[in-house]
Order: C-alpha cells, then structure tokens, then sequence
C-alpha cells in the first residue's frame, strides 16, 4: 500500500528530540511492514531579511527542498505561517496552497492510496483538502496539541478541528484521554480508534555509561522534557526540597530546554537546591538515553500530556516512572506496579511518591522489571504499527469511503 504521510512536525534534524521524531520513527516502521510511504513535511517560509534575527528562523531557512532519510524520501515545501500562531484556524488552508502544486507532481509517479495526517490543524486540514482533490481515505492521528490547546482557542480552531475530523476516515488517538477529550469537544466517536504510541527497542542504551562515574553515591532523580510549565519541572524541585532532609545522596537531572529555564533556575536558589540539580541542557537523543540507564527514578508529572514516549523509553530501560492521574501515559501505567501515577499539579502527592521510592531499592527494582516486560510485549514500534496497518486494510477495502460526507 502506498501512503501518503502529511506532517509538520517531523524533523529535519535526526539525531536530536526535534518536533517529529517519533513521525519518522513510524514512517521507518511502516516501510518495514511492507508499505511505500512519501513524506510531505510543511514548513514556515522565512524571508531571507527575517532570517537572521532568530536562530530558529535561520534554521528553517537552511532545510532543504527534498532529502532521504533511512531510505524515506521527505519533502519540505514552504507554505505561509504567522509567528505566535495568529490566525491560526486559517493555517490549514496556507499549508494547503503551499503544497497542492508539490502533491500533484508527487503524484504523476507515486500514486498513494491513503493520506495519513499528523496534527488536526494545519496539517490534518491540508491533507482534508488534498483528500477532496484526489478521492483517497484520510487518517489522521492527534498527538495531544489539538484537543489539549488548539480547540481551546477560539470558535474558529474548533470548528476547523470539527470539520477535519468529519472529513477524515478514522481518527487515531494515542491515549484514551485524547479520546475522551474529543468526544465531549468534538463528536464523531464513531471513527476514533486508540493506538498507542510505540518505542524502537533498538535505542535503548546498551553497556555500560561512564556517566555512572560523575555521579558515583548519588541516587539519581531524571526528567527529559521540554522546559515548559506543564511539564512540571517546578514540581518535581519543591517535592525534591520536602525530600533532602531524609535523603541528602539525591541529584535530580534536567535534561531539556525551553522558555522556563530562567524562572526555574531561580527557583533551585530560592529552594537552596544548587547541589542537588544538574540542568544537562537538551542532548542529541542517543544520549538522552545513556541517561536514562543511569537514573533511579523517572519523575515527570507533565499535567498536559497527550502520550509522553519518554515514559516508554525510561520503562523500557527498567525504570520507575512518576507519571500524572488523567494523563494519556495512564494507559500504560499501573499504580504501584508498572509505575507511579501521582495527582495533577500536587507537590505533596509527589513529594510522598518520590520519598516513598528513594526509601526503597527494592521496590525501584521490582516496578522497573514489570514495566520493562509491559513495554516489550505490548508498545513497540512493531506492535503499534501493525494496529495502523491493520487499519488502513480497513478503510481502504471499503466500498463506500468515497461518499463519506
């Protein structure tokens, strides 16, 4: 089967936790089991007087027109995009005109038989449209920006977000609390399936790190994440205060960057917690995850969180993971036996859990091997990707698809 995927979040760097790697690492697995897949990757036109006063717009600048990738051909057309998102219910149609004309020339040679769209709005809106242009089935997956953010907008994102999920064949969620969220939003749960996402087991850190030695007697304390508010950074700092006094040999590890960096570097000082965090800054992924097999506790209690791969990634390194009550990773996680789950934005729920976990070896032990064995059997790559698969057999043997109104 050939696929058409659509997706502005997939990345143009590959070594790195860059918007989209997870896209990618999907589009590798599909190929695997046997589909022919194109990428169509949209990206924010930058004008060369523009370019220059942000990093970030330099960067775009430079991204190239066409590249290969792990044997994925992945177009980048421009298409026009407003800084902060103004005007952001009408970004489907920029993306759509920046590449019908691109589309169509991919099609002369490569005529797919599904279009699957990552993100409602722009992307999934754009892929709308060119399923009106070329009479194929539409999937579309929503990650978590769409029903946790961008409906909240105003009228007009819901709306557009209403229209491309009644204009879409299916609609994959990969969490059970984005599918929640869109039934009582936006409606058409008849087409919602949950397909959580999935980890390559190969990318697990292997051997043993010599980072172990820097950190030599200190029990470790991890997050990888953005730096962002929701991801509850500030969280984890002030249940680490309440926890120092009966455990003085922990260090919490930051790895990540973003806008709170500032304000939460303030916060360690006024916590007096300069010796006891590490702000490692963002790593290529390949060292994200030496760290996370030196780390005795993964604590992210994120409190907007569509999925959260990383909880995977540090689970399938056996690793007690904290995660949040309500949030996408409770599909996988299992109170006190796969892992932790502690109330949303609660210094003291956490606080109690963290303590609770650096009291005892044991128990750090014995959640991590339940929740490598879980991860092994049921979210892999291969596992999650055959549901997909599986799905779009389905759609496309159907007679009636075209009619979907």
């Amino acid at each position: 089967m050939k696929v058409l995927v659509v997706s502005h979040m997939y990345p143009a760097m590959f070594d790195s936790f860059h918007n989209g790697t997870f896209v990618h690492r999907q589009v590798k697995e599909l190929k695997r089991q046997g589909c022919e897949v194109r990428v169509v990757s949209p990206k924010p036109y930058i004008p060369p007087f523009l370019a220059p006063l942000r990093n970030k717009w330099k960067q775009l600048r430079v991204i190239p027109e066409r590249r290969i990738e792990d044997g994925v051909e992945i177009h980048y057309p421009r298409y026009l995009a407003l800084p902060r998102s103004y005007f952001m219910e009408y970004s489907g149609y920029f993306m759509w005109w920046g590449i019908r004309k691109l589309v169509d020339e991919i099609y002369q040679d490569f005529k797919f038989d599904i279009i699957h769209a990552h993100v409602a709005l722009p992307s999934g809106f754009a892929a709308m449209k060119l399923r009106e242009s070329y009479h194929k089935p539409l999937v579309l997956t929503i990650h978590g920006q769409d029903l946790n953010q961008t409906i909240f907008r105003n009228i007009r994102c819901l709306k557009a977000i209403k229209r491309v999920f009644a204009y879409s064949d299916k609609v994959i969620t990969v969490s059970n609390k984005l599918k929640r969220v869109a039934e009582g939003n936006v409606g058409h749960t008849e087409k919602i399936a949950v397909i959580n996402n999935g980890i390559d087991l190969e990318e697990a850190f292997k051997g043993e790190s010599e980072l172990k030695a820097k950190y030599q007697n200190r029990t470790i304390v991890l997050s990888v994440s953005g730096v962002h508010r929701s991801k509850g950074i500030d969280l984890n700092l002030r249940a680490l205060a309440k926890a120092i006094s009966k455990h003085s040999d922990v260090i919490y590890l930051i790895i990540g960057e973003g806008r709170e960096r500032g304000s939460l570097e303030q916060l360690v000082s006024k916590l007096n917690l300069e010796t006891y965090v590490e702000f490692v800054g963002e790593v290529p992924h390949r060292k994200a995850m030496e760290y996370i097999s030196i780390c005795d506790i993964f604590s992210l209690p994120s409190w907007s969180e569509g999925f959260g791969i990383v909880y995977l990634e540090a689970m399938a390194h056996g690793k007690p993971v904290i995660g949040v009550r309500g949030e996408g990773i409770e599909d996988v996680i299992t109170n006190g036996e796969t892992g932790f789950l502690v109330t949303p934005r609660d210094v003291g729920s956490l606080a109690k859990t963290l303590i609770r976990l650096l009291a005892d070896p044991d128990l750090r032990s014995r959640a991590g091997a339940r929740a490598q064995e879980l991860v092994r059997e049921k979210y892999t790559l291969t596992y999650t990707t055959a549901k997909i698969v599986r799905l779009y057999a389905e759609i496309y043997s159907r007679d009636n698809w075209e009619n979907v109104e």
